[in-house]
């Protein structure tokens, strides 16, 4: 009989059609019940497939069809189908044993394959117990009743897959159907791999529940274990050796399991030696012969299992493995391209890595070349776990690797991991780059980088790449958006994540700065052996070193304080501040610079604050222990190298250092709680009293680099507290505290506010306990201000304080100097300061004074430049008297000590003597010389006399102020101190001494010392002359040379010119017979000609050179020696007239002076209006000159005046200009009546003007350093 499928001609009816076209087991079907016919496609009568597949008459291609189609139809409609079978549960049972009767019976692999199938399905969607344990209880009796395993390979098969496709039932067959588990045994000792490879399935499924696996542990350990590990050391089919390795692995999660397996291979390894049958093979060599084979499916089988024993305890189990030299083979396969094998082998090292063995047996020496280059490709991937898995092997083997076994072998293996890990910090993946820091961390360690040559070049660039990557990191900004709490939350998780990378890389970092250190003491690490001696090389440890302080700088400081505004962990904050702390001792001649930048940002605020938030009591004692090195350490830079005091002496660091040492473990308070400590007056114990000390040394340290974080006027009450409290229990403390309180009573010190008077005297008392001033000194303002403000202090310590205050001076201020008058330039704060407490107390004058007679020259030089300019700049304050007579004691108890020879009595005399000139230029014009003014000048003078030529620097000031002294004042007065100049003989030698070497060829004391000589002597001439005073010493100057010295001057010596002419004008005005000055010949005189006789001292030919000399002068168009050339032309004039009228004329007439006049107008327009022109030309008038100056070119002189504005012509020109026109006017000139007329409305505007005009307000000034008075050279 046969199943019939086919379709019924046209003729037939619909419902004859349907059912023909319907797979049918036509002897039978017509007596099924319609229900079981499928309404599917292919069409299928249930009833009928139970019929016909167990006909032994049906060919097995006709059941093959039936079993492909029901399978098809219940795979496409499972529930109808499933409600079909399901109709009757009797004929559900039956299905299922004629199926599995057929799944026995048959030979063909393909129908045992698909009855397998088919009731796997079957089975899993009915989903009815019964059917389940039907199936169970024929596969169970079906091995039971079995004499042989040889047909129980299709019954394994469906057991296996049935427990694959319904988990749950391993706990059933466990407990229900225990003696099964002896006739899998049978089947795991049956010589057919297939029936091996299938018991295996099984076993692998039912230990893949822990409550199967917990009923079959004794089962296993007596029976199965030992079966079971010689199949897997015999097995040559993959398909035997993938399943064992299946069963191993559900296996090996049990630690029980792993324990049994491990123990029997160690007693199959202790029996290797032994004689007798032949050993057993352990687990570690049959994984290794698996990892062995050119197969990867089971090289990566084989890496999970070592690696799944290895997690119960690699200390354990990692042994074996190690011995068993699976390590080796496990590098050699990391060349592998494939990924899943490189992922399973990494975790596999990553555990065999942490035993020690591992690193012993140096197979990380041999397998480190395997795991970079294997870095390096898998970088290459797109795989993230595989890069962090490497990454996370490499950084293990990097820190676990003993530092007396090297690890990289030289130095190119060392360049290619940094290389790899550089690639790996700069990959985009957060978790990634996570991993390769720390890897780089540990990479940075001294064993890891001391092959020669070290190579410093790519360290550095590892570091950069790292904090490169940190900062792109920190500087992404953060979604804040308030979209509730889960937003909040991925903000946290953000800065917790950068928070992690920032203290992996700065570990990285500090592991940097430990290497550095390490290699200072490694003579062939500071650089390149390799290098030519004369090329330059930048790969040395100095040039890391330095990179370090510069990386740090620029990027670890700046990423740290932008996170510090996130968060604060304290481990962060450890690793960070013990950076900073080696960094001081890795490049040593940047510490202080480093030190003076970190207190400059405010690091002794933040290192307190770490210390108050987190180490109070004994919490994070490391941190309190880092952070407060750090600041030992900082504070102790500072100290050592201060930019505006002196440095502490050996006794004193020491005495510091202690201080600090002891105190700042013990400060972890905060700023407002500190002033508090700090202002307790109650009886202070010595180790309180010295955490008072450190506290007070920060805050002076803050201070002084602008770090002021706590309020002024409360630190301003706390260390005045202090004071007093030292006070009362009679302590004196350390220099270093005194000059910090000192200084912090200064700059917190409010304008209005004073101190206690209590509190001066303690300070008063302290600084006498002080050897010397400099010790506690600090140059600030305000800490001048401070000692000149308080009478006590300043009476004590003023003098030391202010000679201090200009040794620590920066500037010379050279630039005020110059400066004529206040308001034209701005002073700097300190000199402001300064010059306000002058203002309110002159009297400190006195003490700069002294500083200027007795401190070091560049210090007086100071003090001078700074009294000059506060005498310009405050001409209101009355300080000449005070000056005076201090300098006066000062002059006489220095003529007193070294009245021989004064210019040995201080190198400072000079600058005093210059001050007291400025002093007595400051002096009204026109005033009476008092008492103290003529002793000065006695003195003065008696010290001039004391001098030789060559004592430049004395006699210059000096000069000065006798000049001065004689035309700034009355001229009585001017008669009196002409008689005390008069009266030192010694004065008069020296003039005549100084005088004579004006023509010196050698040993000329400059010019204008020979200029104020000659002014002095003209000066002293003309007064005793007009008052007839008495001489004491007359002086002898030799005509010829005085006018040889007018020949062709330099244009450097026209003020010694025009000073020779002063004394030569004074000369002529008195006709040669001063009782104070004899003009002599030179050498023998010539019998003289009549002519001259008249003119003596002077002949005819010298009066003519004289003239032609005076005219070369003029020529020179110089204000100042114009004015006085003219004024001797005028005196020779008329000298020559009262002699010898025609040569007066003569002379006057001289055809060169019109050329001289008219070079002189050749100025510009109005060029006639100058006072030495105007001058000129009136000698000419009077002289009736005409071929000079003829009457018309009087007359255009005459029109041209009347048409300038007088109002702006100087009143020096207006003199010159009147006395023109009264010379014209007494001449009778011009005849014409419009020139009179205009002559007379001229002289009638310009007696109008003349007549309210004034002298010039100064007349005494300083020119080139030599003391002069226009007046003199004027008149």
């Amino acid at each position: 009989m046969a199943m019939r499928e086919a379709v019924a001609p046209d003729s037939q009816g619909p419902g004859r059609e349907e059912e023909t076209s319907a797979l049918l087991f036509e002897r039978v079907h017509y007596r099924h019940d319609p229900r079981w016919l499928l309404t599917l496609t292919p069409r299928l009568c249930l009833a009928c497939a139970l019929e016909l597949l167990p006909e032994p008459g049906v060919a097995l291609v006709r059941k093959k069809h039936v079993l492909s189609c029901f399978r098809d139809a219940l795979v496409r409609h499972s529930s109808l189908v499933t409600q079909h079978v399901a109709q009757d549960q009797r004929v559900c049972i039956h299905f299922i044993s004629i199926l599995f009767e057929l799944l026995c019976s048959v030979e063909d692999g393909s129908v045992a394959d698909l009855c397998i199938e088919v009731l796997i399905q079957l089975v899993v969607q009915l989903k009815l117990e019964q059917t389940i344990h039907c199936l169970l209880d024929e596969c169970h009796k079906k091995l039971c009743n079995m004499p042989s395993m040889r047909g129980s390979l299709a019954t394994l098969t469906l057991l296996g897959k049935l427990l694959d496709a319904i988990p749950a039932l391993a706990d059933k067959l466990v407990m229900e159907h225990s003696n099964l588990m002896e006739h899998l045994l049978r089947g795991l000792v049956y010589p057919n791999e297939g029936v091996q490879a299938s018991v295996c399935y099984v076993y692998g499924k039912l230990f893949s529940s822990p409550v199967a696996a917990e009923e079959l542990s004794g089962h296993f350990r007596e029976k199965l274990c030992s079966l079971f590990l010689s199949t897997l050391d015999s097995a040559q089919t993959k398909e035997l050796q993938i399943n064992c390795l299946g069963l191993l692995r559900q296996l090996l999660r049990y630690d029980l399991f792993v324990s049994m397996i491990m123990n029997k291979s160690a007693l199959a390894e202790s029996s290797e030696n032994v004689e007798g049958p032949p050993r057993k093979s352990s687990l570690p060599l049959m994984l290794k012969k698996l990892l062995l084979s050119r197969d990867e499916t089971l090289q990566v089988a084989s890496a999970h299992c070592i690696t799944a024993v290895l997690v119960h305890s690699p200390a354990k189990h990692a042994p074996a493995f190690i011995h068993a030299d699976i390590p080796e083979f496990l590098f050699e396969h990391l060349s592998s391209s494939s990924e899943m094998l490189i992922w399973s082998i990494y975790n596999c090292l990553i555990l065999l890595a942490e035993e020690p063995l591992f690193f012993s047996k140096c197979h990380t020496v041999y397998g480190i070349e395997a795991v970079v280059r294997s870095l390096q490709g898998s970088l290459k991937m797109n795989n993230a776990e595989l890069h962090k898995q490497g990454l996370l092997l490499f950084a293990e083997i990097l820190t676990r690797q003993p530092e007396e076994i090297k690890l990289f072998t030289n130095s190119a293996m060392c360049r290619d991991a940094g290389c790899a890990l550089q690639e790996a910090v700069n990959s985009p993946i957060l978790e990634v780059a996570a991993e390769a820091v720390k890897a780089a961390s540990a990479f940075l360690r001294k064993d890891h980088q001391s092959s020669p040559p070290v190579q410093y070049k790519e360290l550095q660039d590892l570091l950069k790449t790292m904090l490169g990557r940190c900062a792109d990191l920190s500087e992404i900004p953060l979604n804040r958006r308030p979209l509730g709490h889960a937003s909040n939350r991925d903000s946290e998780k953000a800065i917790l994540r950068r928070g992690k990378f920032l203290l992996s890389t700065l570990e990285g970092f500090r592991n940097a700065c430990r290497l550095a250190l390490e290699f200072q003491s490694e003579p062939s690490a500071q650089q390149n052996p390799f290098t030519a001696p004369s090329a330059e090389n930048e790969d040395t440890l100095g040039a890391f070193s330095e990179f370090l302080l510069s990386a740090c700088d620029s990027l670890c400081i700046p990423m740290v304080m932008r996170h510090l505004e996130q968060a604060t962990h304290p481990a962060l904050m450890e690793v960070f501040i013990s950076i900073l702390h080696s960094l001081f001792v890795i490049v040593p001649h940047m510490k202080e610079k480093f030190s003076k930048k970190l207190a400059a940002s405010s690091f002794i605020q933040l290192t307190l604050e770490l210390k108050a938030r987190f180490c109070r009591g004994v919490r994070h004692s490391t941190l309190n222990q880092v952070c407060s090195s750090f600041l030992c350490n900082m504070c102790l830079n500072l100290l050592s190298a201060p930019e505006k005091t002196g440095p502490l002496s050996q006794e004193e660091f020491s005495t510091v250092s202690e201080i600090l040492q002891h105190g700042l473990p013990q400060i972890s308070s905060r700023g407002s709680e500190s002033l508090v400590f700090l202002s307790d007056q109650q009886y202070v114990e010595g180790a309180a009293r010295q955490r008072q000390y450190g506290i007070l040394l920060l805050f002076y340290l803050a201070y002084i680099h602008e770090d002021r974080f706590v309020s002024e006027a409360e630190l301003f009450v706390a260390v005045q507290s202090f004071l007093l409290s030292l006070r009362k229990q009679g302590e004196q403390p350390p220099p270093s505290v005194v000059r910090a309180c000192i200084y912090l009573l200064a700059v917190c010190q409010d304008k209005d506010e004073a101190l206690d008077e209590t509190v001066v005297t303690a300070m008063r008392t302290f600084l006498e306990g002080i050897s010397d001033l400099h010790l506690v000194y600090n140059h600030h303002p305000l800490l001048l201000r401070l000692f000149l403000l308080y009478p006590e202090l300043m009476s004590r310590f003023g003098h030391r304080v202010l000679e201090l205050w200009f040794s620590w001076e920066e500037s010379s201020y050279e630039e005020l100097d110059n400066i004529p008058s206040a308001g034209q330039s701005t002073l700097p704060s300190s000199l402001a300061t300064l010059f306000h407490i002058l203002r309110s107390s002159p009297s400190i004058l006195l003490i700069l004074l002294d500083l200027v007679y007795s401190s070091p020259v560049d210090t007086a030089r100071k003090v001078l430049i700074v009294l000059r300019t506060f005498l310009r700049r405050n001409e209101d304050v009355q300080v000449s008297g005070l000056i005076r007579g201090h300098f006066l004691l000062i002059l006489q108890h220095l003529l007193v000590e070294h009245g021989t020879s004064p210019s040995e009595a201080s190198g400072n005399l000079p600058l005093l003597l210059s001050l007291l000139s400025l002093v007595q230029l400051r002096n009204e014009s026109e005033q009476e010389l008092d008492s103290m003014a003529m002793k000065l000048l006695h003195q003065v003078s008696k010290l001039c006399g004391k001098c030789s030529p060559t004592d430049v620097d004395i006699l210059q000031p000096s000069f000065n102020f006798l000049y001065w002294s004689l035309h700034q004042t009355t001229p009585g007065s001017q008669k009196r101190a002409a008689a005390v100049l008069l009266s030192s003989t010694a004065l008069m030698e020296l003039l005549e001494k100084i005088l004579a070497l004006t023509w010196a060829e050698v040993g000329s004391p400059g010019t204008a010392l020979l200029c104020s000589a000659w002014l002095l002597t003209a000066s002293c001439s003309a007064q005793q002359y007009s008052g007839s005073l008495q001489v004491h010493q007359a002086l002898s100057v030799e005509l010829d040379q005085v006018l040889n010295a007018l020949s062709f001057p330099k244009k450097k010596a026209l003020l010694l010119s025009a000073a020779i002419l002063c004394f030569l004008r004074t000369a002529l005005q008195q006709g040669f017979s001063s009782a104070l000055v004899a003009l002599v010949p030179s050498g023998p005189q010539l019998a003289s000609v009549p002519e001259d006789t008249v003119l003596a001292p002077l002949g005819t030919s010298q009066v003519l050179s004289l003239v032609i000399r005076l005219q070369n002068l003029l020529v020179q168009k110089d204000p100042l020696l114009s004015q006085i050339c003219v004024g001797c032309l005028e005196a020779l004039l008329d000298y020559l007239h009262a002699r010898s009228p025609d040569l007066a004329l003569h002379v006057a007439s001289q055809p060169w002076n019109r050329f001289l006049l008219f070079s002189l107008l050749d100025s510009g327009e109005n060029s006639f209006l100058r006072p030495e022109i105007l001058r000129l030309m009136t000698l000419f008038v009077r002289f009736q000159s005409s071929n000079i100056i003829s009457h018309e070119e009087v007359g255009h002189v005459l029109q041209a005046a009347a048409l300038a504005d007088l109002s702006t012509l100087s009143s020096t020109t207006l003199q010159a200009l009147h006395g023109f026109f009264l010379q014209v006017q007494s001449m009778g000139r011009p005849a014409d009546p419009s020139t009179v007329q205009t002559l007379q409305a001229s002289f009638e505007g310009l007696s109008s003007r003349v007549s309210s005009t004034h002298p010039p307000l100064q007349d005494v000034l300083c020119l080139e350093g030599v003391a002069i008075s226009l007046s003199h050279f004027r008149d």
